[in-house]
């Protein structure tokens, strides 16, 4: 099989889940990024290189990028919870947290915490993607080609390429635009220049194709076999083109560079694919008296299970209760929906919800990031490894998460609130994804965008306006009863509400009423 046969495309997931919606810190940019490679991979035997461990990420980040200690764990936990680990290991690490009594036990437990060095500078630099520039809020957004503008399908007549996490041109065009970038990151410190430039004769590693596997994945011929970069760019009928050299076991640098841009093309598995050519699925009724028609497709029935994806817009004054195989590990993005109730109630991969209004969402276990942007007045009920919001305006949280709920920019009253539901799968579901029921950190959100020092931007839910939530649907399975139970004072709010009710009734049964009389009082 010749080169022009294989296939290359930016995958969805790292910009999906692990491109925080905010504009990065200054010091992510390239030149102290190479800064860093050189500085990590010269230490190697320093907890640095080729794994990279909390206690030296701590002391890059705090020292060097003098980024607070919140923000540098934020960092490292998020590409963290990225990596392919067993649901098991997971509930392994909460239960270690959930155990620890004090700041300096989680420390302890934290320095033992190491992600893949290359691919963790990779991740810092696609940061990047949600950088304000100045050039662009000018004159617009920028693509890879004309071509590509007019190719992009929307759930609406207008433009939705603001969220650039969902938006995969916008994945593809940052990749292209920054491969010799990547590629120099990645670069051993002796194939640079003293200015840390790349030659037309520096040398890439293996482990540095490897790295750029985390980015991009492709395919030979179509076939339905998806490959990691780095075993495409081995496969011996590809050294040629490839420019892997099997004597010094290296790529050339040029040629390495020239076969991947040739090869890139856009994600069959990315949000456009699955709006242009994805099943459309009649979730949602139509309600007699409206005039917009939901919109819900997906790719599931084409995409591999770490490719999933499910896009819903428009549901209006509707009801959308799921629990399918369609959704379990699937990417989510719910889209102006508008006075509905979205139950989603099956383990999920990430979750989006935009543009919405006056609508509750139940969800399922997420196992990544649960992220709202631009939405009024909804309530989200979810078990979820990570809550974002950002630009929400008098939303209701009611969440049951291990990390500590992010507050972005733009955000005015969010209240918080315990997860109080619960569903017969719930606790399988939880199993499935990672979750557990501790540590719980609903209560102690972090504001990464503080556009003031007032803190009042969010609250608890004070215990008095506290019910439970019922789901209406009956399923199979064990779950009984709210996982991991209520904060103390919510359970005594309902305790002592719930006596009122029985004193009340009480006082009518023994007051022997008649039926007026009772409907009188």
């Amino acid at each position: 099989m010749d080169e022009s046969r294989v296939l290359l495309w930016v995958k969805a997931e790292p910009f999906i889940v692990g491109a925080l919606q905010v504009p990065p810190p200054s010091k992510f940019s390239l030149h102290y990024l190479r800064k860093i490679s050189t500085y990590v991979q010269i230490r190697a035997t320093e907890k640095a290189y080729p794994r990279l461990y909390w206690s030296t990420w701590r002391h890059i980040a705090c020292g060097k990028l003098q980024l607070a200690k919140d923000l540098a764990w934020l960092y490292f936990e998020i590409f963290d919870s990225l990596s392919a680990k067993a649901p098991e290991e997971r509930l392994e690490w909460s239960e270690v947290l959930s155990n620890c009594t004090s700041e300096e036990e989680v420390e302890k437990q934290r320095n033992q915490l190491s992600v893949d060095t290359l691919q963790f500078l990779l991740f810092l630099y696609i940061q990047q993607l949600n950088k304000v520039s100045l050039r662009t809020s000018l004159i617009g957004e920028e693509w890879p080609s004309s071509k590509n503008r007019s190719q992009s399908p929307d759930l609406t007549e207008k433009s939705n390429c603001l969220n650039k996490n969902w938006n995969d041109y916008s994945h593809q065009a940052f990749v292209c635009d920054h491969l010799s970038d990547f590629l120099e990151l990645l670069l051993d410190p002796e194939q640079l220049t003293a200015s840390f430039h790349s030659t037309h004769s520096s040398l890439v590693s293996r482990e540095a194709v490897v790295a750029l596997s985390f980015l991009i994945e492709g395919t030979i011929s179509r076939a339905t076999k998806i490959y990691p970069l780095h075993e495409l760019a081995l496969w011996q009928p590809l050294h040629a083109d490839s420019g892997f050299s099997k004597s010094s076991k290296t790529f050339s640098f040029y040629k390495l560079e020239t076969w991947l841009r040739s090869c890139l093309t856009g994600n069959p598995f990315g949000t456009s694919a699955c709006l242009k050519s994805g099943k459309k699925l009649a979730w949602a009724h139509q309600v007699e008296g409206t005039t917009k028609r939901a919109k819900i497709a997906c790719n599931t029935h084409v995409a591999p299970r770490m490719h999933r994806m499910v896009v819903m817009s428009q549901v209006y004054k509707q009801t959308v209760a799921k629990s399918s195989d369609t959704l379990v590990g699937a990417h989510v993005k719910i889209h102006r929906c508008n006075e509905s109730f979205i139950y989603l109630l099956s383990p999920l991969r990430s979750v989006t919800i935009e543009k919405c209004r006056s609508s509750i969402f139940v969800l399922g276990p997420v196992a990544t990031t649960l992220h709202l942007h631009s939405c009024d007045n909804v309530k989200v009920i979810a078990v979820c490894h990570r809550l974002s919001i950002s630009s929400t305006t008098e939303c209701i949280f009611h969440i049951l998460t291990p990390t500590r709920p992010l507050i972005l920019s733009g955000n005015q009253t969010v209240t918080f609130a315990p997860f109080h539901t619960h569903y017969p799968m719930l606790e399988d579901h939880m199993a499935r994804t990672g979750l557990a029921t501790v540590p719980n950190y609903w209560d102690n959100p972090m504001v990464v965008c503080r556009e003031n020092s007032d803190t009042s931007v969010f609250r608890l839910l004070p215990p008095c306006e506290f019910y439970v939530f019922i789901i209406p649907f009956e399923m199979e399975g064990d779950t009984t009863e709210i996982p991991g139970g209520l904060p103390s004072a919510y359970q005594k709010a309902l305790g002592q509400r719930e006596q009122k009710i029985q004193i009340w009734q009480k006082t009518v049964k023994e007051a022997h009423l008649t039926k007026a009389l009772e409907i009188q009082g």
